[in-house]
């Protein structure tokens, strides 16, 4: 059961819901201007043993937004979980959209599918998810290793990850809606496969929350039943 509901920011109409599961914490992709300067002025009021490294996640964070941003990405979710060795594996769910104007979602989605099966080592299976029709892909690559210093040839350092990646739309929904999901934990991929298809089992084009006029967020457990096909 998802710990919240969230309601995307995408526009066009229409939004979306999705369910995020436990140790998935969200990332704020459109912070206030005043919490941002409050939060460099704490920077640079820390101890000079301390600042450095405060100012490298700072501009990691800034970094990590606009480019999320740039990326049409509504949501987005960091995961933290314990692994077998005492330590923790990380992941990044994100949420986006892409719109198919003056085309049929559902055949544009189809389309999607037949390019990614195409490309060399990806697993594509189709899906039938409660809001609609969408497929499953996976796939094994290297991608820039986030907050690390280039290398001395300025080249920045690439790690192994493995991203998966659901697509779906709904019957009326102009938008196709990407979910995905990135991990450097190679050996948890099973794991991590069965998380994203879970999170993609949440998403909803109907408004999830109480029927009384609450509020646009709710928690799963109380999400009206009657709007809601996961309840």
């Amino acid at each position: 059961m998802p710990d919240l509901w969230e309601e995307s920011t995408s526009d066009p109409i229409p939004a979306y819901w999705y369910g995020l599961p436990h140790g998935y914490l969200p990332l704020d992709l459109d912070p206030p201007v005043d919490q941002l300067m409050a939060l460099v002025k704490r920077v640079l009021g820390l101890p000079e043993e301390h600042r450095d490294q405060a100012e490298r996640v700072l501009r990691f964070y800034a970094g990590v937004v606009t480019t999320l941003n740039s990326h049409n990405v509504q949501g987005c979710a960091i995961g933290l979980h314990p692994d077998d060795e005492g330590s923790f594996a990380s992941s990044v769910l994100t949420f986006s959209t892409v719109a198919a104007p003056g085309v049929n979602a559902t055949l544009a989605l189809a389309d999607m599918a037949v390019t990614a099966a195409r490309e060399p080592g990806k697993d594509v299976q189709p899906l039938e998810l409660p809001c609609g029709t969408g497929f499953f892909t996976a796939e094994a690559r290297c991608a820039v290793a986030p907050g690390r210093p280039s290398d001395e040839d300025g080249s920045l350092p690439e790690d192994p990850v493995w991203q998966g990646t659901v697509a779906v739309t709904g019957p009326g929904t102009p938008d196709i809606v990407v979910v995905q999901l990135v991990t450097p934990a190679l050996e948890l991929a099973d794991e991590y496969r069965d998380v994203l298809l879970g999170v993609a089992h949440t998403v909803s084009f109907v408004d999830p929350s109480p029927a009384d006029g609450a509020g646009r967020t709710a928690s799963g457990a109380v999400a009206d039943s009657t709007h809601s096909p996961f309840g």
